[in-house]
């Protein structure tokens, strides 16, 4: 049996890589069943498909993103627990973790599977691929029960320092879905749907894979079934842990969803190119989207251990190293981004269009090197509620009102429209910093 490790001991730089690698394999994998979900449709439907698809699709990532900032509280928890040599705690957090997300499976699959006609209604989506966005929507709600299962699984193996488990069930599912795409869409022609169901049955896969090998996983502690249940200190420090993230991730993944809106306004060339350029984004801020959960884990374990100063040094390589590759990202968005939505739709129109939103986001690659650095820091110190105020003003104060200004303007292109991401990331970088400084200097006065 493989044995979870510490992340409380040895080099910090080659520690954090090696367990940022195998998070960061796992969210390539995972991005590919969206990604996949476009390039497929985008080469053998039509434009109102790859509309459908992008809306769609966008609505279940932001509905992920709220359910992996909740599961934040069971990684921190856990990775608290962990660095406190408290494996039994730590096993029954996991528990009541298991238990809050039953729920929460049940209750998302029913309203996202019967108010999917009213969802995109309000994603404005455009009346020619009304249908297929609908159709995308209702069948990924129904499926969202093993989206959930997977992220609560991912989220507990992560806080036990175990980033290799959820990247092998990844794997197996993403080759899967990749062959049920090219059966519903290219044999069977069944467009959005096609592209919703295989995403579905792969992710259920997922949840089956992940099921199986926790089986031959040599566990800190021996878990019991009676700890699935409401554990109502627990469940409040998961809570109290987590729904500040899970706010964010909403509210934030609100202020892209106003984007796609106003774009839908626009047209469905542009819908197509904004759907498209928010795919390739999902890529190029892989790696510091990957520094950010592991951050989360192995800052949560060494403060658990009263490491301070090696979560701080951790802080300081992951920056560094997430740097160098969001400068190389910068590149290839601004000067080729034509040549990465061309993976994904053979529209010249909507390549174009895309293009132009990429050339945007190319200044927010690098801010988010150091952006998400922070935010994986702060969560796994536990101040969830200043990640929380930060995204928000983000969002609201800063990307939300570009946004609809640049909209309103009479030449307006999504160029511009694009520019209030990396205003907002700009601005929250600037609060990281001023409470990374607030935070040390009160610490060093104690």
């Amino acid at each position: 049996m493989e044995k979870t490790k510490s992340l409380t001991e040895g080099h910090i730089l080659k520690s954090l890589i090696g367990f940022a690698f195998p998070v960061l394999l796992a969210l390539v994998l995972q991005g590919l069943y969206g990604a996949v979900d476009l390039v497929v449709v985008g080469q053998f439907a039509q434009t109102a498909d790859v509309s459908g698809v992008a809306t769609g699709s966008m609505v279940t990532h932001t509905i992920t993103n709220v359910i992996t900032g909740l599961t934040m509280g069971v990684t921190v928890l856990v990775g608290f627990c962990i660095g406190e040599k408290n494996p039994d705690k730590a096993g029954r957090a996991i528990g009541a973790g298991i238990f809050i997300f039953i729920m929460v499976a049940i209750v998302l699959s029913l309203v996202i599977s019967f108010g999917a006609e009213g969802i995109a209604t309000l994603m404005k989506a455009p009346e020619e691929a009304f249908a297929q966005t609908t159709s995308y929507i209702r069948i990924c709600g129904i499926g969202f029960v093993f989206v959930v299962a997977f992220n609560v699984l991912g989220g507990i193996f992560r806080g036990l320092g175990d980033s290799k488990t959820p990247l092998v069930a990844v794997f197996i599912a993403c080759i899967f879905n990749i062959g049920l795409d090219l059966l519903f869409v290219c044999a069977f022609h069944m467009g959005a749907s096609g592209a919703a169901l295989a995403t579905v049955i792969s992710q259920g896969i997922s949840v089956f894979v992940s099921l199986r090998l926790i089986r031959k996983k040599e566990m800190p502690f021996a878990f019991q079934v009676r700890w699935i249940r409401f554990d109502k200190e627990l469940v409040a420090r998961i809570f109290r842990l987590g729904t500040p993230i899970a706010m964010m991730d909403l509210l934030v993944s609100f202020s892209f969803l106003v984007i796609q809106m106003v774009v839908n306004n626009i047209g469905v060339v542009e819908s197509a190119g904004v759907g498209i350029g928010e795919k390739a984004c999902t890529f190029i801020m892989l790696v510091p989207l990957a520094y950010m959960q592991s951050m989360s884990a192995f800052v949560a374990q060494n403060v658990g251990a009263k490491k301070l100063d090696r979560a701080r040094k951790a802080l300081l390589c992951g920056i560094v190293t997430s740097l160098i590759v969001g400068v190389a990202m910068c590149w290839l968005s601004y000067f080729h981004g034509d040549l990465l939505a061309n993976i994904f739709t053979r529209d010249p129109a909507v390549i174009e269009a895309a293009h132009l939103y990429l050339k945007a986001y190319a200044f927010d690659c690098v801010l988010v090197s150091v952006l998400f650095c922070f935010v994986g820091y702060y969560n796994g110190c536990g101040n969830t509620f200043f990640v929380m105020l930060q995204g928000l003003v983000g969002a609201f104060a800063v990307r939300i009102p570009i946004v609809l200004f640049m909209s309103s303007l009479p030449e307006t292109n999504l160029f511009l429209i694009g520019l209030g991401t990396p205003a907002s990331s700009a601005v929250q970088i600037i609060m990281c910093l001023v409470m990374y400084v607030l935070v040390k200097k009160k610490m060093e006065e104690k």
